[in-house]
């Protein structure tokens, strides 16, 4: 499970990494879980933090972009499956420090004819947290 802050309250949600949207590192409330964050951080303790980012290269802009999310969705399902059944992921970014996919581009000429490459990256990192349930 995913959790993120949403003011007062820890709600879980599903990953939506869309390089077409406005905010490409998104969540969604899947409404499954929600609990008030004093209640959350008395029941459960942060034992390990990971950073998710990515890198690509491309001719195409958004082809670019939707890989390196597809890279970063793939890394953060893979701390899902490495969670025990107390244990949930927490997004720790806030909305200051916000993930956002990046780019530049530059012409190259390749077969005779100028073409446009795009470098693509997020930044700041995706910042996930492991938590841990104390209490039952």
């Amino acid at each position: 499970m995913i959790l993120r802050v949403y003011g007062s309250t820890v709600q879980s949600v599903e990953m939506h990494f869309d390089s077409k949207a406005f905010n490409e590192v998104g969540f969604r409330r899947d409404r499954r879980l929600s609990i008030a964050l004093d209640e959350f951080e008395r029941e459960w303790e942060r034992v390990a933090e990971h950073e998710v980012s990515a890198r690509g290269e491309g001719a195409v802009q958004d082809h670019t972009q939707q890989r390196l999310l597809d890279s970063m969705e793939r890394d953060v399902r893979e701390l899902i499956g490495g969670l025990a059944d107390n244990e949930a992921l927490r997004v720790e970014n806030g909305e200051t420090d916000w993930p956002k996919a990046r780019d530049t581009q530059r012409k190259i000429v390749e077969d005779g004819e100028n073409r446009l490459h795009f470098e693509a990256w997020v930044d700041p990192p995706l910042r996930i947290a492991v938590w841990r349930k104390t209490t039952t």
